[in-house]
């Protein structure tokens, strides 16, 4: 609830905030800074929050509550504020923002700033004047373009201090890299300084893409050398230019025309946002990025995209004015046109950053079903997931049955399988409350509600794939208890009919036929037959228990706590029945076990 003083001093400060564009900050008590936003108009923007407070989420609702102090900062416009938006949630980290986390674990090819430049790889992204390229997704991909560079360019991988003061003394020697052919020796002047760093020139040229200068650079030289006469040389230079124009061959995926562009490509996977960024430079990939985004506050897709390109777009000082986008984003930026294209070329790109999304949302959500459940069976949930037609691997299941005889004893059973293997210690018994005649359709509901109720309750993991044994009827009823629940959107449910082995799924009147032979059915029949089996097991204790009960009701003198005493201790008539005196008189004492020893021993 909103204290009286602090809505008044918020509506103080709502009246003198002006309709200009800009960014805002909400600060708690203790002065800490909350969230920063950015708003074309921002008396309108700031406004909306405290109007709509009533309708707003648990965690919005908690925002505002906390929030006692609102300062702004007036920018030009709208572009303006985005960028010192970005800005301040970059560096003061506020809590209720999007968390942004990136490849920052990925390698780069790092340039120094040396007086002859060394190029080599490097995780650590530090500001010592040095030139970064990447991060590259695969090492693989890094390692031969950076071996591209040295073939080509024979440039230094010693660390030597290699000043001009410290060549002119002489203070080098050459090394084998220079009798291998592998470094040209600048440390002793037979390559000179103006000749190393037009090398590192053309070198940069191909880390930024940009392929068509350094084959014309190659071209000439090669030329040269041939009308001097000097034909080894122009043979090692013809040499390099086949391994350029190979390496240009393999990177370029679209038209060679379509030149400086930023992809990028948008997905979400239950509360996270994926984005993925590609570079193209003359119809090849020069840059990939992959950036996941917790959106705080409910941020809509477009929102949290543009965040995620100011984002990308500042880390590789990118300046592209073409930038392709699956939907457009919620706001503009200074002489960038947005596309979104449908077809050709550029839709073969947005095709291709998607391709790469999709596979690093996989590798996520590996990762993260690893972390929680140890080495994941890929290859049968992989195939489990593909034969049900389901949106996520299977790894944690759970299957229902009921059991009943003549209406006696109404139970149900839960089991679990993790990871395609039974979890024994998870499974669970369940008695029917809330019926007592034989309605399969009611138990059901029951127990699935009773059963996900309690897992959101003691915030436990809830499975990936429900398993209902019976027909359309029991998943109706099934799934009629997920949606009170509000779990139909995080758990996925199928039922299996014992006559033809037939597979139902919600909202499909056909079912689903598999190969008897396949692992998909094996898997379910087994959970199926253990599920039939536990609730089975359960319902003849429940009847022996019943049976007994009902025996020791006939003896005069036992009352409830020693029907209690002998539930828990003997589950049969037969098990009290072997009972020695002896034994029954140190369980209930003296008197009320020569009772029992009478009835079942005299009589």
């Amino acid at each position: 609830m909103f204290h009286v003083e602090q809505f008044l001093t918020i509506e103080k400060q709502l009246e003198n905030i002006p309709h200009k564009p800009g960014v805002y900050k909400f600060f708690d008590q203790h002065h800490l800074l909350l969230y920063v936003g950015k708003a074309k108009d921002l008396k309108k923007r700031v406004s909306s929050y405290w109007n709509n407070a009533s309708r707003a989420s648990g965690k919005f609702k908690l925002l505002l509550i906390k929030t006692v102090k609102i300062e702004i900062i007036i920018t030009n416009s709208e572009n303006d504020a985005f960028l010192l938006e970005n800005n301040l949630i970059k560096t003061l980290k506020p809590r209720y923002n999007i968390l942004l986390r990136d490849d920052k674990t990925y390698p780069w090819l790092k340039v120094t700033s040396e007086p002859y430049p060394r190029i080599f790889k490097t995780r650590n992204y530090t500001n010592d004047g040095s030139t970064f390229y990447g991060p590259y997704p695969s090492l693989t991909l890094m390692n031969t373009l950076n071996d591209i560079l040295q073939k080509i360019f024979n440039l230094r991988s010693c660390k030597l201090a290699l000043t001009e003061e410290n060549i002119s003394k002489h203070k080098f020697k050459v090394c084998l890299e220079y009798h291998i052919g592998n470094c040209k020796a600048p440390c002793v002047n037979y390559q000179t300084k103006e000749e190393y760093q037009q090398n590192i020139f053309y070198a940069q040229k191909i880390l930024k893409g940009e392929l068509k200068p350094v084959r014309e650079y190659l071209e000439k030289l090669m030329l040269d050398a041939s009308k001097a006469l000097k034909f080894e040389l122009a043979h090692e230079y013809k040499s390099k230019l086949e391994l350029l124009k190979n390496y240009e061959a393999k990177s370029i995926i679209v038209n060679p025309k379509l030149h400086n562009i930023d992809v990028f490509s948008y997905k979400k996977h239950e509360q996270i946002s994926f984005i993925n960024y590609i570079k193209i430079m003359h119809g090849s990939v020069v840059q990939s990025h992959n950036l996941i985004l917790q959106p705080q506050l409910n941020e809509s897709d477009e929102d949290v995209l543009v965040q995620g390109i100011f984002y990308i777009r500042e880390m590789f000082n990118s300046d592209t004015n073409e930038i392709i986008v699956p939907l457009l984003p919620s706001t503009t930026i200074k002489n960038v046109k947005f596309i979104v294209p449908i077809t050709g070329d550029k839709k073969k790109l947005l095709d291709l950053s998607f391709s790469n999304l999709d596979f690093y949302i996989h590798q996520y959500i590996l990762n993260k079903l690893k972390a929680d459940y140890g080495n994941v069976n890929v290859k049968l949930l992989q195939q489990i997931k593909n034969d049900l037609q389901l949106l996520q691997l299977p790894v944690r299941m759970e299957c229902f049955d009921n059991s009943h005889i003549q209406g006696d004893a109404f139970v149900a059973s839960c089991v679990v399988f993790v990871n395609g293997k039974p979890s024994k210690q998870e499974y669970r018994h369940f008695i029917i409350k809330s019926t007592t005649i034989p309605d399969d359709y009611a138990a059901m509901e029951e127990i699935i509600e009773r059963r996900y109720n309690r897992l959101l309750s003691e915030n436990k993991p809830l499975p990936h794939l429900i398993v209902i044994d019976g027909g359309k009827g029991q998943l109706n009823a099934a799934l009629h208890s997920l949606t009170k629940l509000h779990l139909t959107d995080k758990i996925e449910i199928i039922s299996i009919a014992k006559r033809l082995e037939e597979i139902y799924k919600p909202d499909d009147s056909l079912p689903l036929y598999l190969n008897k032979r396949s692992e998909t059915l094996k898997l379910i029949q087994r959970l199926r037959d253990e599920a039939h089996r536990f609730a089975i097991s359960f319902h003849r204790q429940k009847k022996q228990s019943i049976g007994l009960s009902s025996q020791l009701d006939e003896i005069k003198g036992i009352g409830k706590k020693t029907k209690e005493i002998l539930l828990n201790n003997y589950q049969n008539i037969e098990t009290i029945y072997s009972q020695s005196l002896d034994n029954l008189e140190k369980l209930l004492g003296n008197k009320r076990a020569r009772l029992i020893y009478k009835q079942f021993h005299e009589n």
